[in-house]
């Protein structure tokens, strides 16, 4: 069989294109490497399942080197915008590991595996994340010499080249200039020939006439696949562990030695009608779907261009506000900066003044210059009344002028330490400037968040941050079609919200968002809640009904018992000791079950010892009270300081009654008569945090549950004649709790 047969299935939308029937924009969406955003050239398939080229993984691997290498460095390059990641200039150290990579590949083709496990150690890196999905994707020792060619993917986008460009015709390659259009490709020569020259260079009766050919192509792949463990060994068989091609080498002491292993032939048959058959009907039935939803699909459209236009809009907007916002922070600062530096010029220009008239006047003190040679010329004065007039005005500058020569103090001080600023606190708070209206998003408690038929979901800010003004609670049913879409409860001011008219034996999956002046944060992280197999059957505790006071203590609200060891058990201590029969003390609830499907949880206290649970029916609960010492009773145990069973010496037939067995932190599943020795430690669960018993009356049957996630644990068939009661057994120390919504008559919960 061709390989155009063999890919066949995957390539009839190529098909399609090439008579016009899909448009071409709708296939190119998937021949797109997810890294270089440009069709796939040589792909590879990656442990996801996802494909990127060759060329885009080595820069994948090598920019998660450079991530490594480069941190805290010194000094960042600008990124400078490129049109495709594959066309963005390498640093000089990027192309020279580039470089190495492929040397290091040539030279482990030359010097075999060990060599090569040494290289790669050299590398030290060897993952990088999927383009596609994300995830860190560990190439292990073989790098990505050890990841397979998708030369199924390869083949369709050559296909998909060929039909876009149509009118592009593929010359020969043997022709003289001007060549002929060519007609068939040589995957053996590589090689594109028109029919005169294919004719003339496979000839009838030679080796080259058994070549194998196909219609005009610019891809020439590999005829086979090699194995990449052994690249000189072919892959002809096909390991079902592991689900991969591998070659005979892998089989024999490679790492598939001990694994089953198929033909190939075998594995492309099986492989082949399980395509065909088991997955055709789902295919049809999936693109049906797609075609059905055409509508929904454009109205989802119609949206996301409405929320683009909105994005573009508010971040416009938003952008706006921030500048605005620190341009009138820059304006406060400049205004700021000016009144400062002018009280500085001030106080500058007032010390150099006082500075320069002292030093004016120690100036004159000096001889033949200013005050002395004043003082000189007043003493020549010989007019008596003129030299009165004067001589006192310079008396007195005379005097003034000693003295501060005795005390010398310089009329200012030429330190500026009062106008020294201290910005640590505003230098904090710019960076830490952000954008504050916007709240953290938060998180869904799944521990104080319970679900029903009705439930409620509660939720928190995360880290201690400040709560959201108001919070929206979104919901949606899961189903297998994907139809059910988002219900938005009202806007939530506190942190929790119930939710009513929930379906039994479904999940839900739960999200929430804040709103802090009016911007929302992101969702929280979804949550998946299940609801019971059930509508909630309501009850307390019955004190009327077998309550022995002596040993249980029971709640004011009646939600909750405790079994403590009190005087009575201390007094039969004489008749444990030879072997008696030890009483199980029963509590049932005040209400019971005479028809439909019922669910009820509780939660019993990790340090309880001995708790029975389950149903029991009213005609069996007046047996027990008035038959002591009914060894068929759960009542009552013998002393073996463990779970002894007793319950199950009739599981062959259906019984009133049905109870397992809790305490030390275990669920124990009830045995069957055929359960040997050896598999009794299979009954032993851990104890769940919360369990939940269903029973069905009409159809006589109880089930165990973990209240959790709604697991079965455990289920039998029950007689249910008359009235059956939710019944608990405790011995020794331990409590049971009844979930609240049980306990409640209505819904109303305490947060």
């Amino acid at each position: 069989m061709s390989d155009s047969d063999d890919i066949s299935e995957f390539g009839f939308i190529v098909d399609r294109i090439s008579r016009g029937e899909v448009p071409i924009k709708n296939i190119e969406r998937e021949l797109i490497c997810p890294s270089c955003k440009e069709l796939f050239t040589h792909p590879l398939i990656l442990p996801c399942q996802h494909s990127v080229c060759h060329k885009c993984a080595k820069e994948l691997l090598l920019s998660r080197e450079d991530a490594n290498t480069e941190t805290d460095s010194e000094f960042s390059n600008p990124a400078t915008p490129v049109s495709s990641p594959r066309a963005r200039r390498l640093s000089s150290a990027s192309v020279e590991r580039l470089d190495r990579l492929s040397r290091t590949a040539s030279l482990r083709r030359s010097f075999g595996r060990k060599g090569w496990k040494r290289t790669i150690h050299s590398q030290g890196v060897t993952t990088f994340p999927c383009p596609s999905c994300k995830r860190d994707i560990d190439l292990g020792e073989r790098g990505i010499s050890g990841l397979f060619r998708n030369f199924t993917l390869e083949t369709i986008v050559e296909r998909y080249r060929q039909a876009a460009r149509a009118a592009v015709a593929i010359m020969c390659n043997l022709c003289k200039a001007p060549p002929s259009e060519a007609t068939k490709s040589c995957m053996d020569c590589k090689a594109s020939y028109c029919n005169e020259c294919f004719k003339l260079h496979h000839p009838w009766g030679t080796p080259k006439a058994q070549h194998e050919y196909v219609g005009p192509t610019t891809n020439f792949r590999p005829k086979v696949l090699m194995c990449p463990e052994h690249e000189m060994e072919k892959v002809t068989m096909y390991c079902e562990v592991c689900r991969r091609p591998v070659c005979h080498l892998c089989k024999l002491g490679g790492s598939h030695a001990n694994h089953k292993v198929t033909s190939m032939s075998s594995a492309y048959k099986v492989l082949k009608y399980v395509l065909l058959s088991c997955q055709q009907e789902k295919l049809s039935k999936s693109i049906g779907y797609l075609i059905s939803k055409e509508d929904q699909v454009k109205a989802q459209i119609f949206q996301l261009e409405h929320m683009i236009d909105q994005t573009e809009r508010n971040g416009e907007r938003s952008r706006r506000e921030a500048t605005d916002l620190i341009e009138r922070l820059c304006s406060i600062l400049e205004q700021r900066k000016m009144k400062l530096i002018k009280s500085i010029e001030d106080s500058r220009t007032s010390k150099l003044e006082r500075l320069r008239y002292q030093m004016d006047e120690y100036q004159g003190m000096l001889e033949n210059s200013g005050l002395v040679g004043y003082a000189q010329e007043v003493l020549k004065e010989t007019d008596q009344s003129c030299f009165v007039q004067t001589a006192k005005q310079l008396h007195t500058r005379i005097r003034m002028a000693t003295e501060s020569l005795k005390t010398f103090q310089p009329a200012a001080e030429p330190s500026f330490t009062e106008f020294t600023l201290d910005v640590s606190r505003e230098e904090e708070l710019l960076k830490e400037l952000s954008f504050t209206n916007v709240p953290d998003a938060p998180v869904i408690d799944q521990k104080q968040s319970r679900l029903y038929d009705e439930g409620i979901i509660c939720w928190q800010q995360p880290g201690g941050t400040p709560p959201a003004d108001y919070y929206k609670l979104e919901y949606r049913k899961l189903d297998q079609d994907g139809d059910c879409v988002w219900q938005s409860t009202e806007d939530v001011s506190g942190t929790s919200k119930i939710v009513s008219n929930l379906d039994t034996n479904s999940s839900y999956l739960f999200r929430v968002k804040g709103c802090k002046n009016s911007s929302y944060s992101d969702y929280s992280k979804e949550v998946v809640f299940c609801t019971p197999p059930a509508p909630v059957f309501r009850f307390l505790f019955d004190e009327n009904c077998g309550y022995n006071s002596d040993h249980l203590v029971l709640s004011k609200q009646r939600d909750s018992v405790e079994s403590v060891a009190g005087l009575p058990l201390l007094l039969g201590a004489e008749r444990i000791m030879v072997g008696s029969y030890i009483s199980l003390d029963f509590i049932t609830g005040d209400t019971g079950i005479t028809k439909g499907k019922y669910y009820w949880a509780f939660h019993v206290d990790a340090s309880s010892y001995l708790v029975k649970v389950g149903v029991v029916s009213d005609t069996k609960l007046q047996e027990w009270f008035h038959s002591p010492r009914d060894i068929n009773s759960p009542r009552y145990d013998h002393d073996s300081g463990h779970d002894s069973g007793s319950e199950d010496i009739a599981l062959e037939h259906s019984q009133p009654f049905t109870f397992v067995t809790i305490g030390m932190r275990k669920f124990f599943i009830p045995r069957s008569p055929s359960t040997s020795c050896t598999e009794s430690c299979d009954r032993f669960l851990s104890m769940p945090n919360r369990i939940g018993i269903c029973l069905d009356y009409d159809k006589g049957k109880v089930s165990f549950h973990d209240g959790d996630n709604m697991q079965c644990l455990y289920e039998r068939r029950v007689e249910c004649s008359g009235t059956m009661y939710p019944a608990f057994g405790l011995m020794g120390g331990g409590s049971v709790h009844l979930e609240e919504l049980v306990a409640m008559k209505e819904l109303i919960y305490k947060i």
